[in-house]
């Protein structure tokens, strides 16, 4: 056993380490909620329903991983599993990564802007078109590429409780919602399934990359740009 856990003052300070570091977390995803919820009013956070948990605490749930501490619990095809998240924008003519990106976060929303910006730093130019799946969709995400003039195809999903009036989603998502139901099966969304995805297949099927070989978000993300680097080599390769 590592030396840390078979020594019990050693584990001990591991674990306290560790329940420090969760209540730092929980403090901060409080304190960004609250700013997040706050008006503008000067009064403080809207009102709303009691939290079950009180807020800049653990909740009793909470994990932290003592191997590696900045991954994070998210959902698999097999369930939950401790991962990163890898995200990738690819050309529609040669399956090239076009920009890449890594977090901790199981949310893929905050990535998408961040990710067009990256398109057009690498490629010097702005993409006309992006299209995304339903975890990308978000009333933000619509606005920013509205105002940046792309035309965007990003599924709108489905949600359990429609709002008032049976309407799901902001008049962004409904819009789009919209623009995809009339396009039907010549939609420019379509291409999503023929890009993207057999990126990620090639890279895990082909290449038998199934999962990170380092520790820390810092490794993790130089890792994923190599293996996106390898990805575009083999592509260019094989296109000479």
């Amino acid at each position: 056993m590592p030396d840390w856990v078979a020594d019990k003052q050693k584990r001990l300070a591991k674990i306290k380490e560790a329940k420090a570091a969760l209540e730092a977390e929980a403090k901060a995803q409080a304190d960004a909620k609250a700013k997040d919820n706050d008006d503008g009013s000067g009064n403080g956070p809207r009102p709303g329903r009691k939290p079950k948990h009180p807020p800049g605490e653990p909740t009793p749930k909470a994990q932290r991983n003592f191997t590696d501490p900045d991954s994070r619990i998210m959902p698999g095809r097999d369930g939950f599993i401790q991962a990163y998240n890898g995200q990738a924008a690819v050309d529609a003519t040669a399956q090239i990564i076009v920009a890449h990106s890594l977090s901790n976060s199981p949310a893929d929303a905050p990535c998408l802007v961040p990710l067009k910006d990256a398109i057009t730093l690498n490629m010097g130019k702005s993409p006309k078109e992006i299209s995304a799946d339903a975890g990308y969709c978000s009333e933000a995400n619509l606005a920013a590429l509205e105002e940046r003039k792309i035309s965007a195809y990003i599924a709108t999903g489905q949600a359990k409780r429609p709002a008032i009036g049976g309407k799901v989603g902001g008049p962004l998502t409904q819009a789009m919602r919209r623009k995809l139901k009339l396009g039907g099966h010549r939609s420019r969304y379509r291409l999503r399934k023929q890009l993207p995805e057999p990126v990620f297949g090639q890279i895990k099927q082909a290449r038998g990359f199934r999962q990170f070989l380092l520790r820390g978000l810092d490794k993790v993300r130089d890792e994923w740009s190599l293996i996106c680097i390898a990805h575009n080599l083999t592509k260019l390769w094989a296109a000479g």
